[in-house]
């Protein structure tokens, strides 16, 4: 889906794991800085964060901090 926001729904299927785990590590990735997280009514909306990958290696830094 590029860029554009990704529902919390709509990744359950293709990666094989409960809502509850997509939340949690999900959430891991918004504190570390990679994603934001906005809710729309009953659903979590997760976007990139564009310059959190600018550098290599940030992306693996941040989240091993987190």
């Amino acid at each position: 889906q590029g860029c554009e926001s990704v529902c919390a729904c709509d990744l359950t299927e293709p990666l094989g794991i409960s809502q509850p785990t997509v939340s949690h590590h999900m959430k891991k990735l918004v504190d570390a800085g990679l994603l934001t997280r906005e809710q729309k009514g009953r659903w979590a909306h997760y976007s990139v964060v564009p310059s959190a990958f600018a550098a290599p290696g940030a992306a693996a830094a941040a989240y091993a901090s987190s």
